[in-house]
């Protein structure tokens, strides 16, 4: 790879220009984040021609995004502080005079200090409200607060009963909420008086992060909620909210709802496509290899048909106007980071309103291609590889430096889109491999639940055997392998450098766990409870002497001195999901033993990285790191 065929760093991890653009409901303008100070701040501008007119100076964090008010008279969005993840509520004025300097005309609606926002819904009954979920009075237990968005007051909504409680606001009646029995199944409850109700059980072992998506529908009379009662697929479902029975609204027999992928990540859109005034469900997102739309609203087919012809694109994030003439959608591919198109119905106008990297052409980026390996006991594992510019799957065998790169959760999945990382892998030369391993999302329970037990063995034995194809294809080198993932991919790391330190030549491990233990042990206070169909169900429970020990032998933190090849460690200062302390016992530790240990701590960021200045100098490192030990240079 010559230099100038090299994609800048800058370029890849630089701050979009234009992205998450939504159309305000009364047609006039459209909001969106753009740089400002090398940080991503809210804009708006008119729909048609004019000036663009930034609202927030923000120039410590990165917004990731924000939410029209009904009166189209204010934004919403929440922020955390350095990565801590106390997430506040913000609110700014969308007209007036242009943001100068610092925050002046933003307002936090919650100015309190070591307490968590935990969503943000906004109802069509009630225009002038935010309603929040909170740990403000316990640090163990989430209320519901209404926040008036005008005068900035908050007041109770509802009281938790010292239990986990996922509210619900339900405009015609009393507040609703899943919770979660003695046996960890999810039950939907209706709140009076400080007593729940319960109308309807999901089964928490197949559910275990919680129903995804969640809403309430338009009419107010029944919740929208993904479900996978009967199936091995997640598909929507409504439960009525007088008698809790429950229908089925849409399904597809051979892929599931995509969730909980959005959840977790604010790249992704919901799941659910509707129109973010009235709350009307329009259409629903499905993800097999590729997004599938269904339309559940005849007017909406009409407009997807529409939309659909302008790109050939996925559509991402897409919002219109309360009347659903004018729409604003973002389409991305695997080779193209996403272009915001505007549409009017009527008229059939359509134009483009923004790049998300102007810079970046599809004939310098290259095809994400799914291929399916079997597991050494048969299961089926999608995996997904991309090679360097100038390879094709007909190339005759070619050996190349290859990294696995491992997907954090592990509740979670890989799919066909456009990822940075894995751009700037190829382009730097290196085959990707990414497996959705055992425990992975969107492939079914059956096969989201054959990780229970799994930590450090047969997740890990996936991964191996993914490579395995990939070395037998003749595509990857096997004495050039690097092992590299965030967060769960990075404990996933740790066991290829410690539990088979012979398949890999270096190894990276960004926010990773390095004793299981200390993770479930460190869990915020709230959310302990949810832990009995995630952590402790796949993990086990430390305060069990068997599974301790059992814990302690899947955790690298056993190991650490089977680790002899060169390693990379990267952590957030403010991580509040991974201990610091993690971190810093394998750094600690590898190197006494005579290792090449390599350390990026940033006292600015949190479980991951968001800001740009941060990226650029992760991923500056990263580039050498691999170079060195992968290339010989």
């Amino acid at each position: 790879m010559t230099a100038p065929d090299l994609i800048p760093i800058e370029t890849l991890f630089g701050m979009p220009e234009f992205s998450r653009a939504q159309i305000s409901p009364d047609g006039r303008l459209v909001a969106y984040l753009a740089p400002w100070r090398g940080r991503l701040n809210i804009w708006v501008r008119p729909v048609g021609q004019g000036t663009a007119r930034r609202l927030t100076g923000d120039d410590t964090r990165n917004i990731d995004g924000f939410s029209w008010t009904r009166d189209t008279r204010y934004l919403l969005f929440i922020q955390d502080t350095q990565g801590d993840e106390n997430w506040h509520l913000h609110r700014v004025e969308v007209d007036g005079a242009e943001a100068v300097g610092g925050k002046a005309r933003t307002v936090d609606l919650t100015p309190y200090s070591g307490v968590r926002v935990m969503g943000l819904e906004l109802s069509a009954a009630f225009p002038s409200k935010a309603f929040v979920q909170m740990n403000l009075r316990s640090p163990d237990l989430i209320d519901l607060y209404e926040v008036d968005i005008e005068s900035a007051e908050t007041r109770v909504a509802a009281l938790n009963p010292d239990r986990f409680v996922r509210w619900i606001v339900t405009p015609n009646g009393p507040m609703h909420a899943f919770i979660i029995n003695d046996v960890g199944d999810r039950e939907l409850a209706r709140y009076e008086n400080g007593v729940f109700t319960t109308l309807a059980k999901l089964s928490g072992r197949d559910q275990p992060i919680g129903p995804m998506p969640l809403m309430v529908a338009a009419d107010g009379e029944s919740v929208l909620v993904g479900c996978n009662a009967g199936s091995d697929h997640t598909y929507l479902a409504a439960i009525d909210l007088a008698t809790g029975k429950c229908r089925v609204i849409d399904s597809q027999p051979d892929c599931s709802l995509d969730t909980p992928r959005p959840e977790a990540d604010p790249r992704f859109p919901s799941s659910l496509i509707t129109n973010p005034v009235t709350g009307e469900l329009l259409a629903v997102r499905y993800l097999g290899k590729r997004q599938q739309i269904r339309p559940l609203n005849l007017r909406f087919a009409a407009v997807l048909n529409s939309l659909q012809r302008l790109s050939d694109g996925e559509i991402g994030y897409i919002s219109c106007d309360a009347g659903g003439r004018q729409w604003v959608a973002e389409f991305w591919d695997d080779r193209h980071p996403g272009t915001t198109w505007f549409y009017e119905h009527e008229s059939g106008e359509a134009h483009v309103l923004g790049e998300r990297f102007s810079a970046l052409s599809a004939e310098r980026l290259v095809s994400v291609r799914p291929i399916d390996v079997i597991s050494r006991d048969g299961l089926t594992l999608p995996c997904h590889v991309t090679l360097p510019v100038g390879f094709d799957a007909k190339d005759e065998p070619r050996a190349l430096p290859t990294v696995l790169l491992v997907h954090g959760g592990p509740w979670y999945r890989d799919a066909c889109v456009y990822d940075p990382e894995v751009q700037f892998l190829a382009n730097r030369g290196y085959a990707v491999l990414q497996v959705n391993f055992r425990g992975s999302t969107g492939y079914g329970k059956a096969f989201m639940q054959a990780a229970i037990g799994e930590f450090s063995g047969r997740m890990h034995d996936d991964l191996i055997d993914g490579l395995d194809w990939l070395i037998g294809q003749g595509i990857a080198d096997p004495a050039r392998v690097a092992i590299y993932g965030c967060s769960y991919g990075g404990y996933a790391a740790l066991v290829g450098a410690s539990f088979t330190p012979e398949r890999f030549t270096a190894t990276i491990s960004y926010s990773g766990i390095s004793d299981l233990r200390m993770l479930v042990n460190g869990v915020v206070p709230f959310v302990q409870p949810t832990l009995i169909n995630t952590y402790l169900s796949y993990m086990g429970d430390p305060d069990i002497e068997t599974q301790n020990r059992d814990m302690l032998a899947r955790s690298p933190v056993s190991r650490l001195d089977c680790i002899s090849k060169p390693l990379l460690v990267v952590h957030g200062a403010n991580d509040v999901r991974v201990a610091k302390a993690q971190a810093d016992m394998v750094v600690e530790r590898v190197r006494a033993n005579g290792v090449e240990v390599d350390y990026l701590l940033n006292e600015r960021e949190g479980h991951w990285f968001i800001n740009e200045d941060s990226n650029i100098e992760l991923y500056r490192k990263i580039e050498r790191f691999l170079a060195r030990h992968l290339r010989g240079e």
